[in-house]
Formats: C-alpha cells, sequence, structure tokens
C-alpha cells in the first residue's frame, strides 16, 4: 500500500534546500562572500605636485659629415693616397687613375692652339691693309676659339681621373688596391668629419609640440659613465607614419674623446617644468582600445572616467584632462570593479 508524503512537509524541503544553497559551506545562514574583498580597495587622492617633464629616447650617434667616395669615371689606379684612419685636408689628392691618353690630346690641341693663334694674328695685320676679307679673319679667330674650348674640355676629363678630399676628416679603411679596375659605382672609401658629431633620436607625436631648435640634451654610451651634452639642430618637420614619433637631430658639443660613429646612445631629454601638475599611480590607469582610464569614486560609486595622460616617470603619469583635484581613484582591484559598483576603501593614500 502506497504512503502518501504530506505536501506541508514537502514544501519544507523544498525551502530549506533553496536557503542553504545561498549560505557559505559550514556556516548555517551566512552569505558567501565574493571572490575578491571590495573592503581591500586601496585609493589614491589626487592632488597637484610639481613635474619635471623629461623623457628618454634611444639615439644613434653620427658623424657630422660622412661620404662614400667614388672616383667619376672609370679607369685603372695608378696611385693612392688613401691614409687609413688618418686626417687629409680638403683637396688632397686621394686617388689617381691613368690619364696618359687624355694628357697626349691635351699636348696636341696646344700645338694646335699656338699655330691656330699664329694664323689669326697674321690675318689681323693683313685685315688692318685690306689684306683679307673680314670673313676670312673671323673664321680664324673662331678655330682659336673652338681649340681653347677642347683642351678646357679635356682638363675637365683629366680632373675626373683624380679623386680628392671634399672636406677635412678622416679617411675609413680603402676597398681599393693599386692597378685596381674601377668605375663610378666602385666605392674606395669613407671620409667622416673629424671630431664633429651629431645625434640622431627621436620623440613620440605627443612630444613633438615641446621640441625646440637650440634646446640642450644629455646622453650616454654604452660601456661610459660619463654624461655628454648635445645641442637639438633641427628636426623631420613630419611624423612617421609607421612609428608615430618625430625625427630629432642635434649636434654633440665640443669633440669629446671616446665617442665613435655608429653607437648606441641613451637620451635625457627635458620638456620643462610644471608646479601644478596632476600625477597618479600608473596603476591607475585601465588601457582601452582607443582612450585610457580610470576609476574614480563619485557618491560610494565607481565611476570609468576617460583621461588623456602627458609625461610618464618610473611609477607616476602625469594627467593631462579627465580629472580634478580631490578625486578618490582606485588603486587596487581594478580588474575587479564594475561602473557603478560600491567602493569601500580600506587605505587612502
Amino acid at each position: 500500500m502506497k504512503k502518501h508524503v504530506p505536501f506541508s512537509l514537502l514544501l519544507f524541503l523544498v525551502v530549506s534546500a533553496c536557503t542553504s544553497s545561498g549560505d557559505e559551506p559550514g556556516v548555517p545562514g551566512k552569505p558567501a562572500r565574493s571572490s575578491y574583498d571590495v573592503a581591500a580597495i586601496e585609493g589614491f587622492i589626487v592632488k597637484t605636485s610639481p613635474l619635471t617633464a623629461s623623457i628618454t629616447a634611444s639615439g644613434t650617434l653620427l658623424p657630422l659629415e660622412e661620404t662614400e667616395l667614388h672616383p667619376e669615371t672609370s679607369g685603372r689606379v695608378v696611385s693612392i693616397n688613401l691614409p687609413e684612419g688618418k686626417r687629409v685636408n680638403t683637396g688632397d689628392l686621394l686617388v689617381k687613375l691613368f690619364d696618359q691618353d687624355l694628357q697626349t690630346q691635351l699636348r696636341k690641341l696646344e700645338t694646335q692652339l699656338k699655330q691656330a693663334e699664329i694664323t689669326e694674328k697674321r690675318l689681323g695685320d693683313l685685315l688692318q691693309v685690306k689684306g683679307v676679307s673680314q670673313q676670312e679673319y673671323d673664321l680664324a679667330a673662331l678655330e682659336v676659339q673652338t681649340l681653347k674650348s677642347e683642351m678646357e674640355l679635356i682638363r675637365i676629363n683629366i680632373g675626373k681621373t683624380e679623386l680628392r678630399a671634399p672636406y677635412n676628416g678622416v679617411i675609413g679603411l680603402r676597398r681599393i688596391s693599386p692597378g685596381a679596375y674601377v668605375t663610378s659605382a666602385t666605392a674606395v672609401a669613407t671620409i667622416r668629419s673629424a671630431g664633429a658629431l651629431k645625434l640622431d633620436f627621436s620623440v613620440p607625436e605627443k612630444y613633438s609640440s615641446l621640441i625646440r631648435i637650440g634646446q640642450s640634451v644629455t646622453f650616454s654610451v654604452e660601456g661610459n659613465s660619463q654624461t655628454y651634452q648635445a645641442t637639438i639642430q633641427a628636426t623631420e618637420q613630419r611624423i612617421t607614419a609607421d612609428t608615430r614619433n618625430l625625427e630629432v637631430r642635434a649636434v654633440v658639443k665640443g669633440s669629446p674623446a671616446g665617442l665613435l660613429p655608429g653607437a648606441f646612445a641613451e637620451v635625457q631629454l627635458t620638456l620643462g617644468n610644471k608646479s601644478q601638475a596632476i600625477l597618479i599611480p600608473t596603476q591607475c590607469i585601465v588601457p582601452k582600445a582607443r582612450d585610457k582610464q580610470v576609476f574614480v569614486s563619485r557618491n560610494g560609486k565607481a565611476e570609468a572616467v576617460t583621461v588623456k595622460t602627458g609625461v610618464r616617470q618610473t611609477d607616476m603619469v602625469e594627467i593631462t584632462s579627465g580629472l580634478k583635484v580631490g578625486d578618490t581613484l582606485a588603486t587596487t582591484g581594478i580588474l575587479f570593479l564594475r561602473p557603478g559598483a560600491p567602493m569601500q576603501f580600506a587605505r587612502v593614500e
């Protein structure tokens, strides 16, 4: 014979089961705590403080002038004066190519010019006594001018067989030997200005408006604890599309020993001083796809506020818009916060 469970007993069991499912295990009637204790949130009160705006950039040392030397014409090398690693002066003959054929042509034209000048003089004397026509004298004078032009062209071609130093500098490693046949595409060596160096580096786009011509920067190089000075000379006047940086060029002050072209340099650039800057801890920032946000306590509730940042330091970042003095920000528990969630601070700085 079947026994029926009273309806009132069944209802009591269902209600008891639902109530127990919301309790913390082992503690009847006590609600379970969330995975993060909101009472542990730490905060930061926004205030102003002095700021020395400075950034660090990566740069490269380059010679003030650097030229890869090429002959202007093709030919066989007959003499070389490329003192590797040593100074040369402007106009010094560095490489001489074979030019005997051009010298012979020049001597031939010199002989023809002497004869043409004698003929011109004779016809000029005859023209005075009406012994020849004006046309005959003009043809003789034209011949003299033509020979002079041809001689000048030969001298220019002879000059192309001589490679001379374009400025005072230091010769690098030579790449040819005597007797080699070279063309205008042959690089025989590299000359670099002696002592003077320039420094190329880049700064992010948001700092581009703060760069000034004549501004001083400091830098250091790998393996050297000494700090060097440079002065900004020019900028590229455009933002590079792929890096969103501004290319800057500075001239190194003096001729410091121990610096070599091509060396990596760590550049320190001071962009100005602010006495009333808003600085907040970097961990307050929540990066988004297109902007940055912080969580501000408004009437005890979390509110996501979009901010714009300026100069970034080691553990602090400048806020240029979005916050005001007195706002209280969340510095911990940010990943668990949502707009409208209650905010209780365990500690506020």
